[in-house]
């Protein structure tokens, strides 16, 4: 069967591209682009005027929970989740139980999820079992597929092991993706520390758990060749002045912010309770204002979701015994595009980079191109549809979010991708 995307509005900004084409697409593939006024056999047809068509976008930090917490959410579910929030690829990461450290564990995810519409690519774990302890086998991980390094959840703490895995990834040209903690620092805090956990009572973490790894991260960084740093979930101002002076210095170091931590602030765990506590936590008004400054300065090039699915009965427990984390696949586009390019202190350009073209680039992953005889990676969006989040209509397993109710603008409508396709007009 042939796709045929008529009157449609294509922006990439890669290939400087802004302007109205008919798609035809053929086993997966453009076969042509322009006006296409012929009859074409055997077509489904969509009219998509009033639409804008993207590259694919892609989230590169997402948990499906698979192995061992498939009741939170699953390969099937995840995917489910993100090809219906606008994505054509997402990388896992692997704080699973059993954690992804060996070849074997990589190798029956990916088969699993071969047949999914959206792209699904793996992390691996820095160290064994995720204990911090002994570096993996970060040859064995590359070959059996994984696009970056990280023992997300918790940081890799020895500077010893740190080094050892920013050396050995240096060799394969992939990333070090760091959750940036010092864990005696936060020591059991659960929300920010600051008038809100005055407030509630409870311990809270300080900006320093943040900022102090990423100090010393750079360091090792600056001294061995051709690694490469990417600091997950930012959220405080000093963690922004950091990164922009390691990038005034030439170091290779890059990083990515949630939606909920340049929208929401720690008043917010005051109104949404569990569903808004998470790791790192919600910061106050001024680191959120300094991430912002990130992402308008190009400081923080990628958003993503840090997509955490949790049941609602875990989430339903006293905020001192909640789990950290919210879901974030099906919301993320609408919060942005609200957010930032609504307010103007993004471009929608700036945002395609930010959602489809660095995160491939930093991955090490093909770019998405329009040119005919390419592989078809496209999202789908209706920038002009006010809505309103529903959580119960989510395709995720999970339905933590603090942003159940909220009104956004701009909607995903469907995604091209693997010969396949989900459009919803």
């Amino acid at each position: 069967m042939h796709l045929l995307l008529r009157n449609c509005h294509v922006i990439s900004p890669v290939e400087n591209i802004n302007g109205r084409f008919d798609i035809l697409i053929v086993n997966g593939v453009i076969n042509r682009m322009g006006v296409i006024w012929q009859h074409v056999r055997e077509v489904e047809q969509y009219d998509l005027a009033g639409k804008i068509i993207v590259p694919g976008f892609f989230d590169m930090h997402v948990h499906f929970r698979e192995p061992g917490q498939q009741y939170k959410e699953d390969i099937a579910s995840g995917s489910l989740a993100a090809a219906y929030g606008g994505f054509t690829g997402v990388m896992t990461m692997p704080n699973t139980i059993p954690p992804v450290d060996n070849p074997e564990l990589i190798k029956s995810i990916y088969s699993k999820s071969k047949d999914a519409l959206v792209d699904i690519y793996q992390s691996a774990c820095a160290s064994k079992g995720r204990n911090g302890e002994i570096i993996s086998d970060i040859e064995l991980l590359v070959k059996a597929g994984v696009l970056a390094i990280t023992d997300d959840g918790s940081p890799v703490a020895s500077d010893n092991l740190m080094s050892s895995v920013l050396t050995e990834t240096a060799k394969f040209n992939i990333p070090v993706v760091q959750h940036c903690e010092v864990m005696k620092i936060t020591n059991g805090g659960i929300i920010n520390e600051g008038e809100v956990s005055k407030i509630l009572g409870v311990k809270g973490i300080p900006n320093s758990s943040e900022y102090e790894i990423i100090k010393r991260d750079i360091k090792l960084t600056k001294k061995i060749p051709n690694s490469r740093y990417h600091i997950q979930h930012i959220s405080t101002k000093e963690a922004v002045a950091l990164i922009s002076k390691a990038k005034a210095e030439n170091i290779n170091v890059t990083a990515e912010a949630c939606p909920h931590h340049f929208i929401l602030n720690d008043e917010s765990v005051l109104k949404y309770g569990t569903n808004a506590k998470m790791n790192p936590p919600l910061r106050s008004k001024e680191d959120v204002e300094a991430v912002i400054e990130g992402l308008s300065e190009g400081t923080i090039e990628v958003i993503c979701t840090d997509h955490a699915p949790h049941s609602e009965e875990e989430k339903s427990l006293p905020l001192d015994k909640a789990p950290f984390g919210i879901v974030g696949l099906e919301t993320s586009i609408g919060l942005t595009y609200t957010y930032l390019v609504n307010k103007g202190i993004i471009s929608f350009e700036e945002m395609i980079r930010k959602m489809s073209v660095n995160p491939r680039r930093l991955l090490g992953l093909p770019e998405i191109s329009f040119k005919e005889g390419s592989p078809a990676n496209l999202t789908i969006l209706d920038v002009n549809k006010n809505w309103t989040v529903d959580k119960e209509k989510f395709h995720s397993k999970s339905k933590n979010t603090p942003f159940n109710g909220w009104e956004l603008k701009c909607k995903p409508v469907g995604i091209v991708n693997k010969h396949k396709h989900l459009i919803n007009i």
